[in-house]
């Protein structure tokens, strides 16, 4: 029960960071690259939002949110560190993308057993 909750306040809190990245993606001159991704990320918290009523139910929702963040971290990580990208990413990207997907997957639901099986 607690995990649950837990859960459902670390799925409120990525949904709504996630989809107040509509803000900066309408306000300010990204690049092309930059609007898509965040299009996709407004996308996927809108989501994460909906998920909150029954997080079981959405248990691939949350494993996609929490690998995808992690691979991402990976990718910026790496670029951080062969200077594609500027240090500052590190800490404003990389290690809260991190902590997202290794929360999402420590609290992750428990995969429900089919009846009869």
């Amino acid at each position: 029960m607690i995990r649950e909750r837990a859960l459902k306040v670390v799925l409120g809190i990525v949904g709504l960071l996630f989809v107040a990245g509509l803000y900066p993606l309408i306000a300010m001159q990204s690049n092309p690259g930059e609007q898509m991704l965040g299009a996709v990320y407004v996308t996927l918290g809108v989501f994460l939002l909906l998920a909150l009523r029954h997080p079981a139910a959405h248990r691939s929702l949350i494993a996609f949110t929490a690998w995808s963040s992690l691979v991402h971290a990976g990718t910026m990580g790496v670029q951080t560190l062969r200077n594609d990208l500027p240090r500052v990413d590190l800490g404003r990207a990389v290690v809260p993308l991190g902590v997202i997907g290794l929360v999402l997957l420590a609290l992750r639901p428990k995969k429900i057993e089919a009846a009869g099986s």
